[in-house]
């Protein structure tokens, strides 16, 4: 479960960057500069490593058997600026005290 939580981390950290990049810098210089070239570039990979982010939040969620609702939260986390990174937070915490087992 250790190897799923850190692709999980990973994920997290780069769309979380990459929806705040295009949200904060790409959108207002297209909307206010004229300028798409950002919007074209990174629109596009953050769809897709979106779509890599669910299957990896897919897979730590089967493996720590996560409920549909806490899961598909997590998924939603990926779309709203900064979110992920809470996110991640929380999940990081959760995952880590359930691996933390009394002897």
């Amino acid at each position: 479960m250790k190897s799923a939580l850190t692709r999980y981390r990973v994920m997290a950290y780069v769309v979380g960057v990459l929806l705040v990049v295009l949200t904060l810098v790409a959108m207002p210089l297209k909307y206010l500069a004229d300028q798409p070239i950002l919007v074209a570039i990174i629109g596009p990979v953050h769809g897709f490593l979106y779509m890599v982010y669910l299957l990896v939040t897919l897979d730590l969620a089967t493996r720590s058997r996560w409920s549909i609702g806490y899961t598909l939260l997590v998924m939603l986390a990926g779309t709203v600026p900064f979110l992920s990174f809470v996110a991640e937070h929380k999940v990081t915490r959760r995952v880590r005290e359930r691996l933390q087992v009394p002897v």
